[in-house]
C-alpha cells in the first residue's frame, strides 16, 4: 500500500482509540508543508495588528476606519468561504489549494503597494476573498488525510505557525517597516509565498480521496444542505462565538501595548519575539496532550485560563516588559488550548463527502464573526488625546462572556464528534 492509500485510510473519530504515535516521513512532510504556508497567512493577518501603531498616523486612519481595514479582510474572506463551500468538495483540494493561494499572493502584493486608506482598504478585500479560504482548505486537508488520534499533534504543528510568524515573521516586519516603510513586510510575505506555492505545485500529492463518494452536483443546493444540517449547527456556533471573542483584542493589541503599558515601539519587537520562541513549544505539547488526555479537558483548561489573563491583561496600566512578556505567554498559552482541541473535535463533525463545504462555512463564519468582532471593537475602544487606548477592559469583559457560553456549547460538538 502506498503512502496515500496509507494517509487516506478510514478512520475512527473515537479519543478511545490507540494512539498512532509515529508519523511516516510523507505525512511529516506534509505536515511542515502546511505549517509553512499556514504562516504565511497568518503573518498576513497578524502583521496588521503591530503595524498599526505605524500605519494609523501614516495613513491619517482614525480607531474606527484602522478597525475596518481589519475587519474588510475578515468579511471578504466570509463572503468568499460561502460562495466556494459549494464547490469545495468536487475538486482534488490541492488544485483548491493552489488557486485560492496564488489569488492571496496578488492580493497581499496589492497591500504592498498601498498608496493611502482607501487603496488599502480595497487590497485587504481581496486579500481576504482568498487567504480567508485558505484556512478551511489545510483542515479539510488535515482531516482527510490523519486519524483522530493524530489531529491533536497536527492541529498543535501547524499552530506553531502562529508562533512563528510572532518569532521570526512579526519581529523582521517590524524591523523592515522601520527601516523602510510599513510596505516592506508585505512585500516580504509575497516572496516567501511563491516559494511556498513552488512547494505545494511541486510536492503536494494529489488529495482527491473525496471524490469517491458521491456529491450534490448543484453546488448551491451542496451549500444549502451543508448550512441547514442540524449536526453541523452547534459547531458553527462554537466557531462564530470563539472567533467573536478573540478578533476584539487583536487589532488594538500593539496600540495597547504602547500607549497603555508603556512598551517604547524599539521594544515592541522583544515582546513578540519572546512570547513567539514560548508558544512554538506550546503547540505541540498542547496537541499531544489533547490526544494523549482528552480533547475536552483541553478545551476546559483553556477556557479557564484564557477568562483569568484576558482580565488581567485588558486592565492592565503602566507594566515592566518581563511583566508584558509573562502575561503574554501564558494569555497565548491559553488561546492554544482553547484553539488546538476545538479545531480537533470539530474535525469530527462532518462526513468526507461534505469535509471540505463544511470547513469552508466554517472558515466563513469565523471570518465574518471576526468582522464584526473588529468593528464591535473599533467603535468600543477609543484612542485618547495622548494616544491612550480607553475601554480595553470592555472587550475583555466580553470575550469572557463568550468563552463562557462556548464551553457549553462545546460540550454538545464533542458528544456528536465522539458518537460518529
Amino acid at each position: 500500500m502506498d503512502e496515500i492509500s496509507t494517509l487516506t485510510e478510514a478512520t475512527s473519530n473515537s479519543e478511545q482509540q490507540p494512539i498512532k504515535m509515529s508519523f511516516t516521513a510523507y505525512q511529516k512532510f506534509v505536515v511542515a508543508l502546511l505549517a509553512f504556508l499556514q504562516f504565511t497567512i497568518v503573518l498576513d493577518f497578524m502583521i496588521m495588528s503591530p503595524l498599526g501603531a505605524i500605519m494609523m498616523p501614516a495613513l491619517n486612519m482614525t480607531t474606527a476606519q484602522f478597525g475596518m481595514v481589519v475587519s474588510a479582510y475578515a468579511f471578504s474572506a466570509g463572503i468568499s468561504g460561502l460562495l466556494a463551500a459549494g464547490f469545495a468538495d468536487r475538486y482534488d483540494r490541492k488544485k483548491i489549494l493552489l488557486f485560492f493561494y496564488v489569488g492571496f499572493i496578488i492580493g497581499t502584493f496589492c497591500c504592498a503597494i498601498a498608496p493611502n486608506y482607501i487603496f488599502l482598504l480595497l487590497a485587504r478585500m481581496v486579500t481576504g476573498l482568498f487567504g480567508g479560504v485558505m484556512g478551511s482548505i489545510v483542515l479539510a486537508i488535515t482531516t482527510d488525510l490523519f486519524p483522530m488520534s493524530q489531529r491533536g499533534r497536527v492541529m498543535g504543528f501547524i499552530q506553531t505557525a502562529f508562533a512563528a510568524s510572532q518569532i521570526l515573521g512579526i519581529p523582521v516586519g517590524l524591523f523592515l517597516a522601520n527601516l523602510w516603510g510599513w510596505h516592506m513586510p508585505f512585500m516580504a510575505i509575497v516572496v516567501i509565498s511563491i516559494a511556498a506555492a513552488a512547494i505545494i505545485w511541486w510536492k503536494l500529492q494529489p488529495v482527491d480521496e473525496h471524490l469517491k463518494y458521491k456529491t450534490d452536483n448543484n453546488a448551491f443546493h451542496h451549500l444549502w444542505t451543508t448550512v441547514k444540517n442540524t449536526h453541523y449547527l452547534m459547531a458553527f456556533m462554537v466557531t462564530a462565538l470563539m472567533s467573536l471573542g478573540g478578533f476584539m483584542l487583536m487589532p488594538f493589541g500593539s496600540a495597547f501595548s504602547v500607549h497603555n503599558l508603556g512598551i517604547s515601539l524599539e521594544k515592541l519587537p522583544m515582546v513578540y519575539l519572546i512570547t513567539g520562541i514560548a508558544t512554538i513549544f506550546i503547540g505541540p505539547a498542547v496537541g499531544r496532550a489533547s490526544d494523549l488526555y482528552g480533547k475536552m479537558k483541553t478545551f476546559w483548561f483553556g477556557a479557564i485560563l484564557t477568562i483569568i489573563m484576558v482580565i488581567i491583561y485588558t486592565n492592565l496600566g503602566i507594566t515592566p516588559l518581563w511583566l508584558v512578556v509573562i502575561v503574554n505567554v501564558l494569555m497565548f498559552s491559553a488561546i492554544f488550548s482553547r484553539i488546538i482541541p476545538a479545531q480537533a473535535m470539530i474535525s469530527g463533525i462532518p462526513t468526507p463527502e461534505n469535509r471540505g463545504a463544511f470547513m469552508a462555512v466554517n472558515a466563513s463564519l469565523q471570518q465574518i464573526s471576526g468582522g464584526i468582532a473588529s468593528v464591535i471593537a473599533g467603535l468600543i475602544v477609543v484612542e485618547g488625546a495622548t494616544g491612550k487606548i480607553e475601554h480595553f477592559d470592555t472587550l475583555g469583559y466580553i470575550l469572557s462572556g463568550t468563552v463562557i457560553v462556548s464551553v457549553y456549547l462545546m460540550h454538545k460538538v464533542y458528544r456528536r464528534s465522539e458518537s460518529h
